[in-house]
């Protein structure tokens, strides 16, 4: 399976922010915001990600994530000329996945969980056609619902609707077979003027083959779209990492704990950010280990 980050969008949610700067460059506390959706791509076990952003933004996020090989993954780039969708990103990524399954996760879009690891490859191994997740939200008018029958079964999806038939948003993370570019090229724009996501996955559903997996009450989702939003989110990392001591989407460290990279790389990785707490917090993290593996000697 391969991931896809989508990084594009004008962000005029977020002006005058944004005017200069991609949304997903904007910090979240300690980090680009765009380290939380590729730590999540991460935790799902996948490794081939593609990133797709403006013209405008694409050279950011090259100088910031380069080709991944310091992480041990692999990171490509697709540019997307202008916002016409969520779906778009299933055609502009064809190539990039030559018939792979794909997870797409939205670039502003932010999880967190104690068993989110457990969730998302639990998730990732038993998908068939599409899965989505559904996390219950007060406002469900601002984004794509599910609906579901007496059975709890999923019978329609529609995009921010006048009138909610639930409370279940699905959040900007979705899993897909390798039918998805297909059916993508196949959806007609919708009265926004936008190829709709919620059109790729009622197509699953229609053919019976969507999936939707609710997330849990310990799930936290973030959409950091707006200035409130922003702010929340970067707020509920700092009360986080105080607490807990430990990063919240630190992605040299998921990528260490997966063993993508050796202590070695993590201490190469962490030394230019040594006046940083972050560059301090990874290399606590080899001095821990180094230290574990000294007593266990």
């Amino acid at each position: 399976m391969k991931g896809i980050i989508l990084a594009g969008g004008s962000g005029t949610r977020l002006y005058p922010l944004t005017l200069s700067v991609s949304k997903q460059m904007l910090p979240v506390y300690d980090k680009p915001m765009i380290y939380y959706p590729l730590s999540t791509l991460l935790l799902a076990g996948i490794k081939d990600i593609l990133i797709i952003a403006t013209p405008q933004h694409m050279a950011g996020f090259e100088q910031l994530l380069g080709d991944g090989n310091q992480l041990g993954i692999s990171l490509s780039y697709k540019v997307q000329e202008e916002p016409r969708g969520l779906a778009e990103a299933y055609i502009l990524a064809e190539d990039f996945l030559s018939g792979d399954s794909s997870m797409l996760i939205l670039g502003d879009n932010i999880f967190h969980a104690a068993n989110l690891q457990g969730v998302l490859r639990k998730a990732v191994a038993e998908n068939v056609g599409a899965t989505v997740f559904a996390y219950p939200v007060d406002d469900p008018g601002s984004f794509g619902i599910i609906e579901f029958d007496a059975l709890g079964r999923a019978v329609s999806i529609e995009e921010k609707p006048a009138e909610p038939k639930s409370r279940y948003a699905i959040p900007g993370l979705y899993i897909c077979d390798a039918h998805a570019p297909e059916i993508a090229a196949q959806v007609k724009p919708s009265a926004r003027g936008e190829l709709e996501i919620t059109s790729v996955l009622q197509a699953y559903l229609d053919q019976d083959r969507l999936s939707v997996v609710p997330f849990g009450r310990g799930t936290i989702w973030l959409d950091t779209g707006s200035y409130a939003n922003l702010l929340d989110a970067a707020n509920f990392v700092q009360l986080i990492q105080k607490r807990s001591g430990s990063m919240v989407s630190a992605i040299e460290e998921v990528a260490y704990n997966e063993s993508y990279i050796n202590a070695e790389q993590l201490r190469r990785l962490a030394e230019p950010l040594i006046k940083t707490s972050y560059g301090d917090y990874l290399l606590k993290l080899v001095a821990a280990d180094r230290q574990e593996a000294n007593m266990g000697a």
